[in-house]
């Protein structure tokens, strides 16, 4: 059955009194979407094209990247995954499982189009609802989640500098790495880095995207990301695969054996990838999205990184109230419990199928 494709509408331009047209991405599109995304002041990463392969890859869900033009020009983008499942319910979603989503526009009028036209979407595809994960409140009128803070700091030229800047207690903890005898080096290959990142997964009890999507991340993002391994005496530690955008490092997905607790491996990991930037003259780290009174938000604040607020508002089409699809739910703990006592070779296995419809 043919989904509907979005919409195609045109509006006046107050700033160039152009016609801009909507339209949906297209391959011969991608550089030029690209190279608008790489110099819009609030585009992200995760707005770059090369998400549509990953997700329709790796994912199978339909998505639908919508561009705004004035002439031949690129003024505007916003990029949609539409998710459905019968666990998890029917979304448009800017953009499931990355932070950041949402309209990237420096036209006010622009912005307002393409998410018009992201609500008019939603509507014929009859989701529940529409999801935009934004930097700023957009919509106070919406229905609003703020359960997602981000983490992100400059970096000072010197390592050493940032090594003193990080906070006395949490310093020591990275020294206690640094003195532990560990090896950090860049993978080529995810093979390390899927071991860990599935073990760290299997441990709190989270279904493990498929190793076809880091397979297909790798592929697609790879003059924009790498690999950082740490091990002890030959064995496997930790490990985080990171991207770059403009002067930022993201050290977005990564995970550690039951050794790295132990041998504080994962703050030894942070340091030396922080290390590495400085070198390379990365001038932002973004320690990514927490959710507030979990571990993960903790260990940030304790680097010295202060949270900031990000908006997911919602549009809500069929549904009556915002989705509530958190691990932090009480009505998943059982089936976390659960999920923790099964192999992890049986894991990797049925969590890629629950994962994928997780936004």
């Amino acid at each position: 059955m043919n989904q509907p494709a979005a919409t195609v509408d045109t509006v006046r331009s107050g700033d160039h009194d152009q016609i801009t047209t909507v339209q949906e991405l297209t391959p011969a599109l991608q550089p030029q979407w690209d190279a608008f995304v790489n110099v819009c002041p609030n585009a992200t990463f995760f707005h770059l094209a090369g998400w549509k392969d990953v997700v329709e890859a790796a994912f199978g869900h339909r998505c639908y990247y919508l561009l705004a033009k004035s002439g031949d020009a690129i003024t505007g983008v916003l990029p949609l995954v539409h998710m459905k499942s019968l666990l998890f319910g029917n979304a448009l979603i800017s953009t499931p499982v990355l932070a950041y989503g949402g309209v990237a526009t420096e036209d006010g009028e622009v912005h307002a189009k393409l998410e018009t036209e992201a609500c008019t979407l939603a509507e014929k595809l009859k989701v529940d609802y529409l999801e935009l994960r934004n930097l700023e409140s957009r919509h106070p009128d919406w229905p609003t989640k703020q359960l997602y803070v981000t983490f992100r700091k400059t970096l000072e030229p010197e390592a050493e500098a940032n090594l003193l800047a990080i906070p006395r207690k949490q310093r020591a903890v990275v020294r206690k790495g640094i003195n532990a005898g560990l090896k950090a080096e860049f993978d080529t290959s995810i093979d390390r880095f899927y071991t860990a990142y599935s073990q760290s997964f299997h441990n709190l009890g989270t279904p493990v995207f498929s190793r076809a999507y880091f397979d297909n991340i790798h592929r697609v993002f790879k003059d924009r990301s790498d690999i950082l391994t740490v091990t002890h005496d030959g064995d496997l530690v930790s490990s985080v695969m990171s991207f770059y955008f403009r002067d930022e490092v993201l050290p977005y997905f990564g995970g550690g054996t039951r050794l790295a607790r132990q041998l504080k491996g994962n703050d030894f990991m942070y340091w030396e990838l922080m290390r590495h930037c400085c070198e390379r003259g990365v001038r932002v780290f973004d320690f990514g999205r927490s959710k507030q009174g979990t571990g993960t938000y903790s260990f940030k604040k304790n680097w010295g990184f202060e949270p900031r607020p990000l908006f997911y508002e919602y549009y809500l089409v069929k549904a009556k109230q915002m989705p509530d699809i958190s691990p932090m739910n009480p009505k998943y703990r059982i089936f976390i419990n659960a999920w923790k006592r099964l192999p992890l070779a049986v894991t990797q296995v049925i969590g890629p199928l629950i994962a994928r419809n997780l936004g």
